[in-house]
């Protein structure tokens, strides 16, 4: 007995769609057959998640540009920011793909419109490996001949207020190495900055991000991915309806300061590491030494845990007041 469905869309005047079964009709016929009356595949998509059985996820459509405007009193211009690369060391490896998306938001954290897109591959002096080919679907043939001005970027930048990036410390030495204008910018992260669980999410990665939100995207190329984190990052996650860049603003508005555990004993190591402290080597000409960035007010407690805990001595540790301006960076 054949098998068949009724799909109804809207009032009771719709007409049934008969959908074949699989095995009776080549791909491009059933396509056909499941054409909705009037193409409403959105109502189709809405009918489904009424009924609480069916999440939909929809595939992400860019903002449209918007035409060239003065910006009022409360705006500000960001750049969203994603680089593909031969590598994570930035001291060898080398930008293959640079993405931006420039946007207008205020001081409220709601995104308005997009004034600004960029996307430009780059050929590098190393090979692509397979591996990055893999993960960025980027290969040696596509990058051939092609190259990144320094004067294009730093004329695309030059209006922001503020570069986000959703690894930013991986992503700003890279910009940085491209042109120093990305030096002299405000940056925040929005992977490490956003309290993402306390928003109800159950990770951090960009593309869980964006499904939780609804959408699906080409990921990691640099320019989808861009417009992708404008997304999230637009969405209300709370029942006030406030933004994850509202809670991205207020963290890159506040000053951390970073202490530097120079010289602690090395069997204190697993504490440290327990206590959030990370290791850095010295070869990028910062301390070799395990350090902590923190709050301001977690400043007396923090230097309180180092002198009873770590170094059961009256220690003054190097520490470094850092805004926005200087967060995320390799060197000092």
């Amino acid at each position: 007995m054949q098998e068949q469905a009724d799909l109804f869309l809207g009032d009771q005047s719709s007409e049934a769609i008969r959908i074949p079964p699989l095995g009776d009709t080549s791909h491009s016929e059933r396509r056909k057959a499941l054409r909705l009356k009037a193409d409403d595949f959105e109502a189709a998509a809405q009918i489904l998640e009424t009924t609480g059985e069916y999440r939909v996820l929809r595939r992400l459509k860019p903002r449209p540009l918007a035409p060239p405007r003065l910006l009022n009193e409360n705006e500000r211009i960001g750049v969203i920011v994603d680089t593909e690369t031969t590598g994570l060391d930035h001291t060898k490896d080398e930008i293959i793909e640079l993405g931006m998306v420039a946007f207008v938001y205020d001081d409220k954290g709601c995104i308005g419109d997009i004034i600004g897109t960029f996307s430009k591959l780059r050929e590098p002096s190393i090979a692509i490996s397979p591996e990055i080919t893999r993960i960025t679907g980027i290969t040696t043939e596509m990058v051939a001949g092609h190259s990144l001005d320094a004067d294009e970027v730093r004329e695309f930048i030059a209006p922001a207020h503020l570069v986000i990036a959703h690894n930013a410390r991986f992503d700003r030495p890279f910009c940085e190495r491209l042109t120093q204008e990305f030096s002299h910018k405000a940056w925040a992260c929005s992977h490490v900055e956003i309290p993402w669980a306390d928003l109800g999410f159950e990770g951090s990665k960009l593309g869980y991000l964006l499904s939780h939100c609804g959408w699906f995207h080409q990921g990691h190329r640099a320019v989808e991915d861009c417009h992708a984190l404008l997304e999230v990052l637009a969405t209300p996650v709370t029942a006030e309806g406030r933004s994850p860049l509202a809670h991205l603003l207020t963290s890159a508005e506040r000053s951390v300061i970073r202490i530097w555990a120079e010289g602690s004993p090395f069997d204190m190591k697993d504490a440290l590491k327990k206590r959030g402290y990370r290791w850095n080597d010295g070869t990028d000409g910062r301390p070799k030494s395990w350090f902590i960035e923190i709050p301001d007010e977690a400043h007396t407690a923090e230097l309180a845990f180092l002198r009873q805990e770590i170094y059961r001595r009256d220690v003054e540790p190097y520490t470094q007041r850092m805004t926005a301006f200087e967060r995320f960076r390799t060197l000092p």
